[in-house]
């Protein structure tokens, strides 16, 4: 069964000088009952500043066999280490379209991260322990942000017309969906719903 998923985005405007267009942009994810949803993917993809990351890298650790963080959020061309911190071998992969892996079994860290060149949603799994899972979502903008446990994320925006992309893990689709953004002089609401199992 599904059910809407609503993100409500509220920008509050900065006291700043005119030169100085920006505005702080808080956004609350909710489930259908009004309770905060924690991990749900932000991003904005600023007008004409797509980019990818160079020599940045990120880890998903592996602790009591449990993925850690349970979503990464990271800019295209990111590259991921998995270090494994418990006293059993894991056998990490993804058989996602965004990357496909395997680690195959083994303690410590591997000698070489994971690239992750290409946008979209990876899911993680370990082939000994059905339980662990996991996403590493890329996207192609150095603006984004995961939310925490009140469901809250805060971002610093340029006034113009921008892509708002939002992905959360219950949603149905392995790609971040999209619409426009427009910021401006003024303050506003935007409303997105997600389909969600």
């Amino acid at each position: 069964m599904r059910q809407a998923l609503t993100l409500a985005v509220a920008p509050l405007l900065l006291c700043l000088a005119p030169q100085a267009l920006s505005a702080s942009w808080t956004v609350q994810v909710r489930s259908p009952d009004g309770k905060p949803l924690q991990d749900a993917v932000v991003a904005v993809e600023i007008k004409g500043q797509r980019s990818t990351a160079s020599g940045v890298k990120a880890e998903v650790a592996q602790r009591e066999r449990q993925f850690i963080p349970y979503v990464l959020v990271v800019q295209t061309g990111t590259a991921v280490n998995f270090p494994n911190f418990d006293t059993v071998r894991h056998h990490v992969y993804s058989f996602s379209p965004t990357k496909k892996f395997d680690l195959k079994l083994y303690a410590g860290t591997p000698a070489e991260p994971v690239l992750f060149d290409k946008p979209g949603v990876a899911t993680l799994g370990c082939n000994i322990h059905d339980q662990m899972s996991a996403h590493v979502v890329v996207v192609d903008t150095p603006v984004f942000a995961k939310t925490d446990a009140r469901g809250l994320v805060q971002l610093e925006l340029p006034a113009g017309e921008h892509q708002l992309k939002t992905w959360h893990p219950r949603s149905p689709e392995p790609r971040l969906q999209s619409q426009a953004l427009s910021v401006g002089a003024a303050a506003g609401q935007t409303v997105v719903t997600l389909q969600v199992e």
